[in-house]
């Protein structure tokens, strides 16, 4: 097996448990790999590092799977790591419906795979990963014997991989629009062309989150997809919600849940640029006791952080003026690119720009279900916060 060896002065962050390795972090090397393959990486003083996957066309050159040196990755290794992820997921309560597994956080990077009841969705994000589709889909078949699988690999960070961008049925074919339950209410999910791999599962507990500010309120939801937040919001409450979002196929969608779960009187939704009407409200004077952001990641890349965070405050600035004194902002982040501190500080200079006093109620991040590790800061991504507006 090929054999890479860290340079000398590279810091512990490997050593300490990150699974990426750059090109620039790599040394010397014995042997010969193709792109893919598996190879053992060893420290500068020839101590055993971890075993990996290979792709020189990438900026991260090798992703560790395992740290033991008897381990071997072959299709045996993928079905025990799936089966580990599964206990996992159902010692903490997430049975029905899951992200199974979450790349690194569950020892198999760049692979992700969301469980939808009897479905389930899988994206390949890498070349070494790619590889070992098949197997990943033999033990899914083998532990759960599922209804239909699918793949979602329309994801440019493939192209990186030098991948193409597919999607499509992994198992026989099935009708792609789905129900699931959450949190007693019932959605709809439209797996082969939806958002990511067909729903937001990490925001499921925060969704819970809500139940006690919605009491009797009238709520707005900007950035809405599919209405997820406006449906609990309804039933759990709220006297009226309006949902905004800029696509017509989402608010379509947004309005078939709030009728699935006999709420279309109580939530009505509007296809709009959020950003616009929101700045408009503002100046109409209109107000809300609760509202909801939760945009999409507003940046990709570190090139772009700046210009995030500024969107950040102006949505937040927004939001803070439309909520009622003693109302309530309901926000969160969904990119790791900006972190969790950085994210508070941006909405303590909105509320210092709308002139408005916060009181914390909530500060959290992404369901369970999406575990962090401390040792991969990247793991932890999503925050979310609600406050109230004094």
């Amino acid at each position: 097996m090929t054999k890479f060896f860290l340079r000398k002065k590279i810091g512990d962050r490997v050593i300490n448990g990150h699974p990426w390795i750059f090109g620039n972090e790599l040394g010397d090397s014995s042997g010969i790999s193709e792109p893919g393959d598996i190879v053992e990486v060893y420290s500068s003083n020839g101590s055993f590092v971890g075993k990996g996957y290979i792709n020189p066309q990438s900026q991260i050159r090798i992703r560790l799977l395992t740290r033991n040196k008897e381990e071997e990755i072959n299709n045996a290794f993928f079905y025990n790591r799936i089966l580990e992820a599964w206990q996992y997921r159902k010692e903490i309560g997430y049975t029905e419906n899951c992200r199974l597994i979450f790349g690194e956080a569950d020892g198999i990077p760049a692979l992700i795979i969301d469980k939808f009841n009897d479905y389930f969705v899988i994206q390949t994000l890498a070349l070494g990963i790619e590889k070992w589709k098949t197997a990943i889909v033999e033990a899914l078949q083998t532990i759960f014997s599922p209804k239909g699988i699918y793949e979602r690999n329309d994801v440019p960070v493939r192209t990186l991989e030098g991948l193409e961008l597919i999607k499509g049925f992994l198992s026989v074919p099935f009708d792609t629009n789905i129900i699931i339950n959450e949190n007693g209410l019932r959605f709809n999910i439209d797996i082969e062309n939806g958002q990511k791999t067909g729903y937001f599962l990490d925001q499921q507990d925060n969704r819970r989150a809500i139940q006690h500010i919605v009491k009797g309120a009238n709520v707005l939801e900007a950035f809405c997809y599919t209405g997820s937040f406006s449906v609990h919001a309804a039933h759990y409450g709220a006297n009226s919600v309006r949902g905004l979002d800029i696509s017509e196929n989402a608010i379509a969608m947004a309005r078939r849940n709030a009728e699935l779960n006999g709420y279309e009187n109580k939530c009505k939704f509007e296809p709009v640029n959020a950003f616009d009407v929101l700045k408009q409200w503002v100046k109409d004077g209109r107000k809300y006791d609760v509202v909801i952001l939760d945009p999409p990641a507003f940046t990709k890349s570190r090139e772009n952080i700046q210009k995030a965070i500024t969107g950040y405050k102006e949505i937040n600035l927004r939001g803070m003026k439309l909520v009622k004194p003693g109302g309530f902002l309901v926000t969160a982040s969904c990119t790791n690119l900006v972190s969790p501190e950085v994210f508070l500080q941006t909405i303590a200079l909105a509320a210092k720009d709308a002139k408005r006093t916060l009181r914390q109620v909530i500060w959290q991040t992404q369901a369970s279900d999406h575990p962090i590790l401390w040792n991969v800061p990247t793991t932890q991504y999503l925050k979310f916060l609600i406050v109230q507006v004094m």
